[in-house]
């Protein structure tokens, strides 16, 4: 495993080991103060049936762990299927390269869809979340992404930096929180990526809540819904769906949409058929 990698995976699982209390994987705890918040190497060990050695040795990034140690090392710590597609990917079924450096175009399909969606809400996010494409219906919803520089139109960066949208966002930790754990996410495949580092390092700095998250390693491949709180037509509860490009997997395509009939519904379907200068005007009002 390369050294990086092998870093990523280690910090990792001492977040994650350090997260899981005893009684949690059917452990005894006795009176005896404990030195750690959560389980303590040997404990881990004893679970995966490896060596406290052997274990210490992952998460100092000092050994190459075989699949079949990791699956028992990730059994142990109760990782759920996000969090073990993270470690496995950490283990080398990548390339140790940023994938594909060259800029990302919408895939024509995805580009047909967005045309297409008149009445729901949609965007197109890339690599490291960068926001590629959007139908005017999410330009409405959440922020007008044309007005954005080009180089900062990513999502994670416009959740943390940009004021509109803890407003808009009336769940905002939630909505924040999933954005971190996706973009750890990336983290995984893109380990050394010198854009990846870059939007990570200005997130740390600019905002000790992105900090903190970013350092406890939690991650996630899902989007799910949200609460908007928009200027114009009020609250809307909406789901998130997200649709893979088979031509390009680093491209996806967000949706957000509300039960049928609902009041979301209704003014969604309002919002789409207002001028888009009005909504302009009256969100930056």
């Amino acid at each position: 495993m390369l050294r990086g990698r092998a870093r990523e995976l280690g910090a990792f699982l001492r977040a994650r080991r350090n997260e899981l209390r005893p009684e949690k994987v059917g452990l005894t705890v006795w009176d005896e103060p404990r030195r750690v918040p959560g389980l303590r190497r040997e404990e881990v060990a004893g679970l995966a049936a490896i060596s406290t050695d052997y274990y210490t040795r992952i998460e100092q990034a000092r050994i190459a762990v075989t699949p079949s140690v990791l699956a028992a090392v990730a059994s142990a710590l109760r990782l759920d299927d996000a969090q073990r597609h993270y470690v496995f990917g950490l283990l080398g079924q990548h390339s140790g390269q940023e994938r594909r450096p060259q800029a990302q175009s919408v895939q024509p399909q995805l580009r047909q869809l967005l045309k297409g969606l008149t009445t729901i809400p949609a965007l197109v996010l890339g690599r490291y979340m960068d926001v590629l494409a959007w139908n005017p219906l999410a330009a409405r919803l959440v922020t007008d992404f044309a007005r954005v520089p080009r180089r900062e139109r990513n999502w994670v960066r416009l959740i943390f930096l940009d004021p509109r949208m803890r407003e808009v966002h009336a769940d905002w930790e939630d909505v924040a929180q999933q954005a971190v754990a996706q973009l750890r996410m990336e983290a995984s495949v893109n380990v050394g990526s010198a854009r990846l580092q870059a939007l990570v390092g200005e997130l740390a700095e600019r905002d000790a809540v992105f900090r903190a998250w970013w350092s406890s390693y939690q991650v996630a491949v899902e989007v799910r819904g949200t609460t908007i709180e928009h200027p114009v037509v009020g609250t809307l509860q909406l789901e998130s769906s997200t649709l893979a490009s088979t031509v390009d997997p680093d491209q996806r395509l967000v949706t957000w949409t509300a039960r049928p009939g609902s009041s979301a519904d209704r003014r969604l379907q309002e919002l789409s058929q207002l001028p888009a200068e009005a909504v302009r005007t009256a969100v930056a009002s």
